[in-house]
């Protein structure tokens, strides 16, 4: 009956698929053993229910089939029928989370590009605004565009692309017409091809034409910086392949620099939209001693896995202050819960996205993928953070945005996004029934206060960065309260140290 339903070649496609449909609708042995005392019955109704839903999977096939097939043969302009396919396969997802989606194959190589963390273009991290030229935020180091000349604050007004879309008409489009999307694909290509740009910059008349060769180009998802003696600062941009050999890297060229050992470190996850999950656990195990760091949850009870940090060399045991922000999200969440729920950092800022879904990325044939959330996240105290973020021990707001120079908009979290699981269904609990736990230092009190790689660019840095302000302040009010505690256990006979201590947390 299928086959003589579904037109041509796409019969023989319904038909392959039968196997993979009749595996899937077989019922479980197991699921009828845990029955009760008729197991026989269980075993005859799962097989009548198997079989009924077989059969509806067989006549939506087939009804999909025929729409396809009047689409293709009697719409009034001739369509692509690859084309609708892929159509067909991006609305298959878009109705499960936002998270799930099919990726065609550029955007399937280009979530690969941004993993590993190169690509081959000419190096430079770039903003726009609507109908004004690219902005150079800063050109990256060792780049071909840094090597070239170009600067920070230059403006592209044009590029000259080497292979130009089907579109274009012209050598050169003003960058005016384009979105940064766009931009930063015209920009990446094959290493070794030249692209052209023209620039602008104060002083200068009139645009100026470099030629580029594309290069390799590295990204480094951490960088460093010793804020005063003894308190260092990383900063994780995104969880990369490298990300955790990175994080190793930069501690040990803060414990270089600083002239004393580190008493203090803020680890930065502002904006940090995500990324590997293995990286996200390599980072937090820098700081944890052996226990999870989190654990995964799939549909099914046993469908549970464990990611536990290690016995091992700690990069430190001093205190560290995480700042995160509502653009902190997935990885970044992930670290941060663990830290906190291990009270082995405060966190500080405002509530984070609330990305606590995993999702499972399937090479497809042809080059394409699949992005399939398979599982939701808990931080090891248990907590599910879908929706609901990670609630910071200290609030501390950045600012007003009108004083500060930001675009005063209302960011977007997980609970707006269509479709997204909500709190309810991750836990069994509505959002804000179970409250975390806060934990300070003693004598603490909660606060209530694009680049070439990226389609967009984070928020520019406020002028005065008031939430790494105060978590230095943080770390030495804990440091401060730390020595009086030893003191009065008596394990330090130096009150002049404590005094000197006090003077230096005022």
């Amino acid at each position: 009956m299928i086959k003589r339903r579904v037109p041509g070649l796409l019969g023989s496609c319904v038909l392959l698929l039968l196997p993979l449909l009749l595996v899937a609708g077989t019922g479980s042995p197991a699921a009828a053993q845990e029955g009760d005392a008729s197991a026989t019955g269980s075993v005859a109704d799962d097989t009548r229910e198997g079989r009924r839903v077989r059969a509806q999977r067989y006549e939506d096939l087939a009804l999909f089939a025929s729409v396809l097939e009047l689409v293709r043969g009697s719409y009034v302009e001739s369509v692509d029928e690859h084309e609708l396919l892929m159509s067909a396969m991006r609305g298959l997802l878009e109705d499960l989370d936002p998270h799930s989606s099919f990726m065609e194959p550029t955007a399937f190589e280009d979530m690969q590009v941004e993993t590993k963390g190169e690509f081959h273009g000419i190096g430079i991290e770039i903003s726009k605004a609507s109908g004004e030229f690219i902005e150079v935020v800063a050109p990256i180091d060792g780049t071909p565009a840094q090597r070239a000349g170009i600067q920070a604050r230059d403006r592209i007004t044009s590029i000259c692309p080497t292979e130009k879309p089907e579109d274009w008409k012209e050598e050169c489009r003003r960058t005016t017409e384009m979105t940064l999307v766009e931009a930063v694909s015209l920009m990446r290509g094959r290493k070794g091809t030249t692209i052209t740009i023209y620039v602008i910059r104060e002083g200068l008349s009139e645009p100026v034409r470099y030629d580029i060769k594309r290069d390799t180009v590295k990204v480094a998802s951490v960088r460093s910086e010793l804020l005063e003696p003894g308190i260092g600062y990383v900063k994780i941009t995104s969880f990369q392949e490298r990300t955790g050999q990175d994080l190793r890297d930069r501690l040990a060229e803060l414990e270089e620099e600083s002239e004393t050992a580190l008493t203090g470190l803020v680890l930065d996850l502002r904006d940090n939209p995500g990324g590997l999950l293995n990286q996200a656990v390599e980072v937090a195990d820098q700081w944890l001693d052996a226990g999870i760091v989190v654990y995964t949850q799939g549909r099914d009870e046993r469908d549970r896995t464990d990611y536990n940090s290690t016995d091992g060399v700690l990069a430190g045991t001093y205190p560290i202050v995480v700042l995160v922000n509502e653009g902190s999200a997935s990885a970044s969440e992930i670290v941060a819960g663990a830290l906190q729920d291990r009270h082995r950092a405060i966190v500080l800022g405002v509530t984070t996205f609330g990305k606590g879904s995993v999702q499972t990325v399937y090479p497809l044939e042809g080059g394409a993928g699949l992005r399939l959330t398979t599982a939701l996240y808990y931080t090891p105290g248990g907590r599910s953070i879908q929706e609901v973020g990670i609630t910071p021990d200290i609030v501390v707001k950045q600012g007003d945005p009108a004083t500060l120079g930001l675009p005063n908009r209302r960011r977007v979290r997980e609970k707006d996004l269509q479709g997204h699981f909500t709190q309810e269904e991750a836990t069994g609990h509505e959002a804000g029934d179970a409250p975390a736990e806060r934990i300070f230092p003693t004598g603490l009190e909660g606060d209530e206060e694009g680049e070439e790689t990226l389609a967009a660019t984070p928020p520019a840095p406020p002028a005065v960065d008031v939430q790494k302000a105060r978590a230095v302040e943080v770390l030495k009010s804990w440091s401060y309260f730390d020595e009086l505690r030893r003191l009065r256990e008596g394990r330090s006979d130096d009150a002049a140290s404590v005094a000197d201590a006090g003077n230096d947390a005022r």
